[in-house]
């Protein structure tokens, strides 16, 4: 398959971009590490639960709003739910996107997860 070339069908992934939001209350730096280390242990936990199957902060990004990525292997539903029991969402440090994201198919894998992730989709009604 080539750049130009639309694939015959998707693999569906639950997306979470988490950001900064701009009223994001200011906290004292032992605060802030102690949030950031529940936050760790959050996701960690997400992930142990196979919930969460791939996340890891952004670093030098156009948008500096922009923290991180989450790929869960739920629903968007349940992605945001998940989400809104965040640590550092509950403590309004961060907010979130939920979204869908449609990649041709078979071309990402997560080999730390077991079982399938996303859903495969058809190109059929698009």
């Amino acid at each position: 398959m080539t750049a130009g070339d639309v694939p015959d069908a998707f693999d569906v992934f639950t997306v979470v971009i988490l950001r900064r939001p701009v009223d994001a209350p200011e906290l004292p730096q032992d605060e802030l590490e102690a949030l950031q280390e529940r936050h760790l242990a959050y996701r960690a936990e997400l992930g142990r639960r196979g919930v969460l199957v791939a996340n890891g902060p952004f670093l030098e990004q156009s948008n500096p709003s922009f923290r991180g990525m989450s790929i869960f292997r739920s629903d968007p539903d349940e992605a945001a739910r998940l989400s809104a029991e965040d640590p550092s969402v509950l403590a309004g440090r961060l907010a979130f996107e939920v979204m869908q994201w449609w990649v041709g198919a078979g071309s990402l894998a997560f080999p730390g997860a077991e079982g399938t992730v996303g859903e495969r989709r058809s190109t059929d009604g698009l």
